[in-house]
């Protein structure tokens, strides 16, 4: 069962979601102060060696992650959250860099199809904006607020301990 994280911008908290499903609908409140209107957030990559076999596409299980070598991924998850640490939100090229190389380590199936299209539109330069209008939150799924949220590297959030129902 995954567990998603959620920024309460009221709060200032960063709140752990255990979800039984893969892709839950909607956001959760925020477990403080109800508000409702959460920035989900990039958080540490785990799994758990040995998954399931086969395909589980259009199940609530998720990619089939049994092939993974959890050393690099751990590894290449390190080198990710180093280079969000200096990521500047203001150059596409450099969004798309880091995306690409998400891309790279992340098992097949995790990230959305189209994110290869945001990725090269981002290459050539162009407005996350201009993409996000065109294909919905795409790139805020992946990385983050860039507009000052905790997902975007701005600090001044803390981390909530508990683990909540989503």
């Amino acid at each position: 069962m995954p567990i998603y994280e959620f920024a309460c911008p009221k709060c200032r908290v960063i709140f752990s979601f255990l979800s039984k499903r893969l892709n839950p609908e909607g956001d959760p409140k925020c477990p403080k102060c109800g508000n409702e209107k959460m920035s989900k957030q990039m958080s540490s990559f785990a799994m758990i060696k040995g998954g399931g076999k086969g395909n589980n596409e259009g199940t609530d299980e998720g990619p089939d992650v049994s092939g993974i070598d959890e050393s690099k991924m751990m590894r290449a998850m390190g080198e990710l959250e180093k280079d969000m640490a200096h990521l500047d939100e203001n150059n596409p090229k450099h969004m798309a860099h880091l995306m690409r190389k998400m891309q790279q380590v992340m098992p097949e199936g995790v990230l959305p199809k189209e994110m290869d299209i945001a990725i090269k539109r981002l290459e050539a330069g162009e407005d996350p904006d201009k993409i996000e209008e065109d294909m919905g939150d795409i790139l805020g799924d992946v990385m983050g607020d860039m507009d000052g949220g905790p997902g975007g590297g701005m600090g001044g959030f803390s981390q909530d301990p508990g683990l909540y129902d989503y």
